[in-house]
């Protein structure tokens, strides 16, 4: 018999509050979202590091005691280190400081005791000498024909075989989540079984909020991972149908203007009703290894001081 699990707890990604600083933040969630337990951290890539100095916590012992102690004083935790970026990237310099800010967020969290770091796959360029990176969505054109198995071949696998392995080695414990996001290698089920299959370490950060813009049901995606789920972001769309019949889902000119688009990222509950982020919750605890489900604010038509507390209390209400 499968031992119950613990219903996930709520946290936000503090990404969203990158202009203040985390003793701030944290002191405002205490009073304004008190059900909120969990932060999510950023600590390199394009995630701002303003709340995690990565370099000077691996090299300072003291410094990183002070600054765990600043969170956990206050009965918090860190749920994950978010270290977004493009390892894959063609430009060296970027390819080569993303990695390095990933490899270092691993090594920091097994000194932290942090059993997660969300990340994503990256996106390669469509052939070698390419100056940008490619993202091989789809393949029914003749330019884009094998784009894919060529960066599977070339980059993807080669990158995250290596990856897999370090990370078992630095911290064995630690899942590597990547999020399932258009733009890089891994944004479905199918291109997320593919490369999980290269190493154990390897899990899919859950964000709803892509999966309801780009046509699948975050249920049957959290039922097709199951345990290899091992992080969630809490996040809305609305999708607005009249501009969806005219210009589907996709579109350049997101996230500006909401009276034209398609769809926008939303806060918590302003897309899916409360009973909706139930089911979702109860399907994270019963089939998944999330542990935290991390607020995203990216509504931009709302403050984040107004949607995070408000999002946070949605999902209170729903666990």
């Amino acid at each position: 018999m499968t031992e119950p699990r613990d219903e996930p707890r709520i946290g936000v990604v503090t990404e969203a509050f990158a202009s203040r600083p985390l003793t701030d933040v944290m002191d405002w969630l205490l009073q304004a979202a008190p059900s909120v337990t969990d932060l999510e951290v950023g600590a390199g890539g394009y995630a701002p590091t303003t709340h995690c100095e990565t370099p000077l916590l691996l090299g300072d012992a003291a410094a990183r005691q002070a600054w765990a102690t600043e969170i956990t004083s206050r009965g918090l935790r860190v749920a994950a280190l978010n270290v977004w970026g493009n390892p894959l990237h063609p430009e060296e310099s970027i390819a080569r400081k993303h990695d390095s800010d990933l490899r270092n967020a691993i090594r920091l969290a097994a000194l932290l005791g942090v059993d997660r770091v969300v990340a994503l796959a990256g996106c390669p360029p469509g052939a070698r000498g390419d100056r940008t990176p490619h993202f091989a969505g789809g393949g029914w054109l003749p330019y884009l024909e094998s784009i894919y198995e060529l960066q599977w071949d070339e980059w993807v696998e080669p990158y995250w075989s290596d990856l897999a392995e370090f990370a078992v080695r630095e911290h064995p414990q630690l899942l590597v989540c990547l999020e399932l996001h258009p733009g890089t290698a891994v944004y479905n089920v199918e291109s997320f079984d593919r490369i999980a299959a290269l190493g154990d370490s390897i899990a899919a950060n859950i964000d709803p909020s892509h999966f309801f813009w780009m046509g699948m049901d975050p249920l049957a995606v959290v039922s097709a991972i199951g345990e290899r789920a091992g992080h969630c972001h809490g996040k809305d769309v609305q999708l607005e149908k009249a501009n969806m019949d005219v210009n589907g889902l996709l579109d350049r000119r997101w996230p500006r203007d909401p009276q034209t688009l398609p769809w926008n990222f939303a806060v918590v509950g302003r897309g899916r009703d409360a009973a909706w982020w139930k089911d979702f919750m109860a399907a994270l605890q019963r089939e998944s290894r999330v542990h935290t489900i991390a607020i995203e604010h990216e509504d931009p038509f709302v403050p984040p001081e107004q949607g995070v507390p408000e999002a946070a209390d949605l999902l209170a209400s729903a666990r």
